[in-house]
């Protein structure tokens, strides 16, 4: 990417709001602030980055759609997701882009326990995550399976607030905070190795690994 597509990223970021913040958020709970000893960033300690504000998703008319190259492909309510797979939690760190970090206690399903019940086929390579709001974004399936991916509804052992991403953020561990794919709606198996989410296809790392650059 050379300077003035860099200098364009930033003017989209300046301009869909990724560098203004947001007031206190109502929170359903009481958050916690230590884990283990070790002090947690607050819910509030986050900058307004989406691509369209927050979303706001009805609980009763929600659906998480699993489909693509699968077995069985799966239509799951909210609570089948939350009430029928077993709980993960962990602390991690969202790096974001723009310099700042939150460490967060997040709590959430694997995202290959759900792969498992619809059935990889052979031919899938690439999982890709759709959210409410048409952002996107990809990993090679092995990233998700190896690595105990957890798609969480809790943080700070509150549920997670719309304007952080209700009902389903993916937890996205080691890389950059764009992979943190909020409002998650549908989960897609494709053989399309070389998908582009919504801000790689504008100059951003596909890895999105931490350990390198995010201009790809």
């Amino acid at each position: 990417m050379n300077r003035w597509q860099i200098a364009l990223v930033a003017l989209v970021l300046l301009v869909s709001g990724c560098l203004g913040t947001t007031g206190p958020i109502a929170l359903n709970g009481t958050e916690i602030n230590e884990y283990k000893g070790e002090k947690l960033s607050s819910v509030n300690d986050f900058r307004e980055n989406s691509i369209h504000g927050p979303q706001y998703i009805n609980e009763s008319s929600y659906r998480l759609m699993i489909t693509g190259l699968v077995e069985n492909p799966g239509e799951y309510t909210y609570q089948e997701v939350v009430g029928g797979h077993q709980h993960y939690t962990k602390p991690v760190t969202l790096n974001c882009v723009e310099g700042w970090s939150v460490d967060i206690l997040w709590e959430g399903v694997l995202v290959k326990d759900l792969l498992e019940e619809a059935g990889p086929k052979p031919d899938a390579k690439t999982v890709i995550f759709r959210a409410y709001d048409g952002y996107s974004t990809s990993f090679p399936i092995g990233y998700v399976e190896d690595n105990n991916i957890i798609m969480a509804y809790r943080m700070n052992n509150v549920t997670i607030p719309p304007e952080r991403g209700y009902p389903f953020v993916l937890v996205a561990e080691s890389k950059w905070g764009y992979k943190w794919i909020k409002w998650i709606t549908g989960i897609e198996l494709s053989n399309d190795t070389a998908y582009e989410g919504y801000w790689e296809s504008r100059g951003y790392s596909d890895s999105g690994d931490l350990n390198g650059s995010f201009i790809g």
